[in-house]
């Protein structure tokens, strides 16, 4: 997967080597070319994130992150064609704050926001229990083999 990060903010080279073999792991899963696949990564503030959650989502409140997908759903992803299938917003902030928070590193939690992310550029959501247990369980699998389990 060819990832385009944001300069600002941009996390060390570890985290963004992780999030490179994420994304490659995520495409892969779902039956896609990693070559083909391109994705924006740009990392914010809180108010930043902020001010996008309340002009996109109508919610007036800090996320931790923020997905915008350029397809509706994983078959409208063309298989044999280069495509950049939507951005991704991570508020480097609240990550840090949610990291402590659960009691792990800042790594592990920007690469899971980045992997939670780009399920949703691949069309899915936890609007009801069997999404959020279908989606957990693809962010799982690909958390475990980049060894950041929970």
């Amino acid at each position: 997967m060819n990832i385009v990060f944001s300069d600002e903010r941009m996390p060390g080279e570890r985290v963004v080597g992780l999030m490179t073999k994420a994304g490659g792991l995520c495409a892969a899963r779902e039956g896609l070319d990693p070559d083909n696949i391109e994705v924006s990564v740009t990392f914010v503030d809180a108010s930043e994130i902020r001010e996008l959650n309340r002009l996109y989502r109508e919610l007036d409140g800090v996320t931790d992150v923020l997905s915008f997908p350029q397809y509706a759903a994983r078959g409208e992803i063309p298989d044999n064609a280069y495509v950049s299938i939507g951005d991704v917003v991570i508020c480097s902030e609240q990550a840090l704050l949610q990291a402590d928070e659960f009691g792990h590193s800042p790594e592990r939690e920007l690469v899971y926001l980045f992997v939670h992310s780009v399920f949703h550029l691949l069309g899915y959501d936890h609007d009801s229990d069997g999404e959020r247990s279908s989606m957990r369980e693809r962010e799982d699998a690909v958390m475990d083999v980049l060894g950041l389990n929970r």
